[in-house]
């Protein structure tokens, strides 16, 4: 194993012991969003809510899974602190785009754009750990969607 690969691996280890942005969601989000990926069980509750700039206000969220979905929604919570939703949407293009290259490799660029979640570019090799790797960004989209903003529909 190269030491690329090891750094990536503590990186995802790191993320998924120490979840950044999980907590308990409370009454006052203005949308949650439940997600599971049927084929292994692993499940996200998101609460969003946005401020008075239509921009992130405050996210949590409460899950359980394997490593790699518990690692990319702690990822996620990061990469989106401090972000406006044009920003944001960059993001979900970029891991869209990564996890989608079947491990065949994408834009230094797009790795740059992702920081730590670049460590998850060797989970697009295999179609079940797509799956765990997106169920956090789909709980962000679907959050914010019924928050009238779809950050897919934004980068297209």
């Amino acid at each position: 194993m190269s030491s690329l690969e090891q750094l990536y691996q503590q990186v995802i280890l790191d993320h998924s012991r120490q979840r950044h942005g999980s907590g308990t969601l409370d009454e006052g989000m203005g949308a949650t969003s439940h997600q599971v990926n049927p084929t292994c069980g692993d499940e996200v509750t998101m609460g969003v809510t946005l401020g008075a700039d239509g921009n992130i206000e405050r996210m949590v969220w409460e899950g359980d899974g394997c490593s790699i979905s518990q690692a990319s929604l702690s990822i996620l919570s990061d990469l989106i602190d401090g972000k406006d939703l044009a920003q944001i949407s960059e993001l979900y293009a970029a891991m869209e785009t990564m996890m989608h290259s079947r491990g065949k490799g994408v834009p230094d660029d797009v790795l740059d754009l992702l920081e730590d979640g670049a460590a998850l570019e060797g989970s697009s090799q295999f179609p079940n750990r797509i799956k765990c790797a997106l169920l956090g960004w789909y709980a962000l989209r679907d959050s914010l969607a019924q928050l009238g903003t779809d950050i897919a529909g934004e980068t297209r």
